[in-house]
């Protein structure tokens, strides 16, 4: 219990220290005016308070990810508790901050063009097809989750088929209407119940007494498993994820000021940091241990997990209310991937959104792409997913580094996150059955070998950069 309470702590305190260290280090302007009135169309562009903001944001970042994830990591024991803490302040509230504020500084602009600016023209075509990949990947994992979690709680009277329909359709309106019709006028009733929800559920774990494992040199290494690279993949949204840097420029374009980037970007994955905390807790304490929790996973995946946490700990009543907002999580981020990757798409071949018509055929061929993939495993879907969101992290990072080499700002803050993923991502892929299947001490040097091949290519891309002096800001132009 003391370690769960003490990482609850520090990453409040995180907040609030390395947090403001950030902002400083960015140089916040609140005079500048942001894309929300620069650029304002109606649609994606315009400004909401902040408050509103930054349950959105909770919301568009929150999917299953920092519930799934930490629940699967809590095979690993309480180091899964050092990752949740040190990834989110030094890692993933950074990398969202940074993707924010630089996406503000370039008129809303999402991670491809970003990519192309600062880390090269062919960047930015590999960066769209990935993004695409991951936000159709993200949008289906969380349409399957979701409605196996309807589907558990309503079996005797709702089938599979009706559940997916009934999210597809929402996810369809969610994606095309503009921004404050559905997304503003609800998320923040949802962000409300996904409060509830996980305070429920900590609260619970504290006043029962719950036997949460502390962490110890002894448990540090649990029965032999390498923690590296699987444990920085599987806990991700609790994090790090690159599925944000998808999601804040959807709020970058809503923004009233810079000054409110530090609560809205920043602070909001420091929540979804503590959410994660919370069921990792929860898996860890009440399932006497890995075996136990394992066979749970057997029987039902995470989100049986869930639904036996929330009915256990909450009652009939709170239980069923913990597990809607669990369902709330991937489907509020599943509107807004779809939502991600049309603008995405309509950015890249400079197609005007303002029209209802452009924005259907763009977001139409997406939900058939999505409905295939349902077909798939869902394990398998999120093995890809796990990785593909991981690496799309990476870039966002390097994208960050370039931009405070560029502004000859402190940009050590992003390289190290950046310079330590891009090896446990590499190293992911060469290793596992999903990728390239090499031995593990193998994919361990070739992923240092091309970790140093990036870094070295980093620095002579920044030195050019930086003596011909790059603009940073304002450089894109609005679409058509």
């Amino acid at each position: 219990m003391i370690t769960f309470l003490v990482s609850i702590v520090l990453l409040v305190l995180g907040y609030f220290t390395y947090g403001k260290y950030i902002e400083k280090t960015f140089g916040v302007n609140p005079e500048r005016q942001t894309p929300a009135y620069t650029h304002a169309d109606g649609v994606d562009y315009l400004p909401m308070g902040e408050k509103k903001n930054a349950l959105i944001q909770l919301l568009n970042i929150a999917g299953v990810g920092p519930i799934f994830g930490p629940i699967l990591g809590a095979l690993y024991g309480p180091v899964a508790f050092l990752w949740i803490v040190l990834g989110c302040i030094f890692a993933g509230a950074v990398h969202d901050y940074l993707t924010g504020m630089i996406s503000i500084r370039n008129r809303g602009a999402h991670l491809p063009e970003l990519a192309g600016k600062f880390l090269g023209k062919v960047m930015k075509h590999v960066v769209n097809a990935f993004s695409i990949l991951l936000l159709v990947l993200v949008g289906t994992v969380f349409v399957t989750a979701p409605a196996d979690l309807l589907h558990n709680m309503t079996s005797s009277w709702l089938s599979m088929p009706i559940i997916l329909a009934a999210i597809f359709a929402y996810y369809l309106l969610a994606t095309i209407l503009p921004i404050d019709k559905i997304i503003g006028r609800f998320y923040p009733i949802f962000g409300a119940l996904l409060v509830i929800s996980a305070v429920g559920v900590g609260a619970a774990l504290v006043f029962t007494g719950a036997p949460i494992p502390e962490i110890s040199l002894a448990n540090m290494h649990p029965d032999k498993a390498p923690i590296f690279p699987l444990l920085f993949l599987t806990i991700s949204c609790g994090a790090l994820s690159g599925f944000h840097a998808t999601q804040t420029p959807i709020i970058s374009r809503t923004t009233q000021t810079e000054k409110q980037g530090r609560r809205i970007f920043y602070g909001m994955m420091i929540a979804e940091g503590i959410i994660a905390m919370i069921w990792a807790a929860a898996a860890m304490s009440l399932f006497h241990g890995s075996a136990g929790l394992n066979e749970v996973l057997a029987n039902g995946g995470p989100a049986a997990v869930v639904s036996e946490v929330s009915t256990s700990m909450l009652g009939a009543i709170g239980g069923t209310l913990a597990v809607l907002g669990v369902i709330i999580l991937p489907i509020t981020s599943g509107d807004t991937a779809f939502r991600s990757a049309r603008m995405i798409i309509a950015d890249y071949i400079k197609v005007s959104q303002k029209k209802i018509a452009s924005r259907i055929w763009i977001a139409i061929p997406l939900f058939v792409i999505s409905f295939v993939l349902t077909r798939v495993d869902f394990t398998l879907l999120w093995r890809y997913f796990s990785w593909a969101n991981q690496s799309t992290a990476v870039i966002a990072l390097w994208v960050g580094a370039m931009y405070l080499f560029l502004a000859r700002k402190n940009y050590y803050i992003a390289v190290i996150p950046a310079i330590f993923m891009t090896m446990a991502t590499f190293t992911y892929i060469l290793n596992a059955p999903i990728g390239f299947g090499l031995p593990v001490n193998v994919s361990y040097i070739f992923s240092a070998i091309i970790t140093v091949a990036i870094v070295a290519v980093f620095f002579v891309a920044a030195r050019r950069g930086l003596s011909q002096n790059l603009p940073l800001d304002d450089e894109l132009k609005p679409t058509a």
